[in-house]
């Protein structure tokens, strides 16, 4: 006999337990959702959709739709979820808001942006995706970069490596850490890490959407190549990186896939002119940067005081080279 109410009853051969019912309705539960998947799924395209319109899309539009489309996502929170269904409805609004932060950032709102960050880390903490945790840290080593924060730069990317040592985003933690070397004039350390992350890269699998503001492929990496390369004063490699940078971001029609990166670009260019004496070249590279639509003004604003420095020391007397520090003055003031 079975201890009391815990009798067995026969189902044919099987003896099944009473009780048994009982645990596969929790189940069921479990496994019983108020969201279908076609929902999620379209909240996937959205979000893919989104992380590609990065690079062209207005700042402030772009910001707007995301946040648009965070509510939505956390308007399903409320609703009945299965497991794994949880944790998309977690993972989903930490890309949207790697996004956001990230625009937030490039319109000058810093402290909107760490606060949209540390949501972001948040989210990717409890839904454990690693992938948006080193991300969250990519953007505090960028944060740092563009005020000047060197060490900062190094502490971010190295915690950003440890959560996420062999993913895509390591890479990209390789290239700012290696920024932040060159900012701060080790030259063995910035190719150490310039290495660590072309291996990386070389190692992972093409990506099926480059357009993907958190996706890294190779033209980006000859980006920060270009950058570090720049800081040394290795200007050979830095004019043909710059030069491939902006051949890579130019599409067959002749528009501009990247026109943030490609107008840094036009600043190595620029630096490279004026360490050659060349002030014509170098203010026309300059200007031409300064003129696109889709800006990251405080990534722009750094570069651009590299080439100003070199003006201001040169050619400070020219009035072409004064008309270009004018600009850039108000435009930092504006910012």
């Amino acid at each position: 006999m079975s201890p009391a109410g815990h009798q067995p009853f026969r189902v044919g051969v099987v003896q099944i337990p009473a009780g048994f019912d009982q645990t596969l309705d929790i189940i069921s539960r479990l496994q019983a959702s108020d969201v279908d998947n076609a929902t999620l799924e379209a909240l996937r395209i959205t979000t893919d959709r989104l992380c590609s319109e990065y690079p062209y899309l207005p700042g402030a539009q772009l910001a707007a739709e995301g946040r648009q489309w965070l509510k939505r996502v956390a308007g399903l929170q409320s609703q009945r979820l299965t497991l794994a269904q949880h944790r998309e409805v977690l993972t989903l609004p930490g890309w949207l808001a790697l996004l956001i932060g990230c625009v937030e950032y490039d319109m000058g709102d810093r402290a909107a942006a760490e606060s949209t960050r540390k949501a972001a880390l948040s989210l990717a903490r409890e839904s454990g995706n690693a992938q948006i945790t080193g991300w969250a840290h990519e953007m505090r080593a960028w944060f740092a970069l563009t005020t000047g924060d060197y060490r900062g730069i190094l502490a971010a990317s190295q915690a950003g490596t440890e959560a996420a040592p062999s993913l895509g985003v390591a890479v990209q933690l390789a290239g700012q850490e290696a920024k932040g070397w060159a900012r701060l004039g080790d030259r063995r350390q910035t190719e150490v890490a310039l290495d660590r992350g072309r291996k990386l890269l070389e190692g992972m699998p093409y990506p099926e959407n480059l357009d993907h503001h958190f996706v890294v492929d190779p033209a980006k990496f000859d980006f920060y190549a270009m950058d570090c390369n720049r800081l040394l004063g290795e200007d050979r490699f830095a004019e043909n990186l710059a030069h491939e940078v902006i051949r890579a971001g130019t599409d067959f029609d002749g528009s501009e896939r990247s026109p943030m990166r490609m107008a840094e670009a036009r600043i190595t260019l620029g630096v490279v002119a004026a360490r050659q004496g060349d002030l014509e070249q170098a203010v026309n590279y300059g200007e031409w940067a300064l003129k696109g639509d889709r800006q990251s003004l405080p990534s722009l604003l750094m570069v651009s005081r590299e080439l100003a420095a070199i003006v201001n020391r040169d050619f400070a007397a020219e009035p072409t080279g004064r008309e270009y520090l004018d600009h850039l003055t108000a435009l930092s003031r504006a910012s």
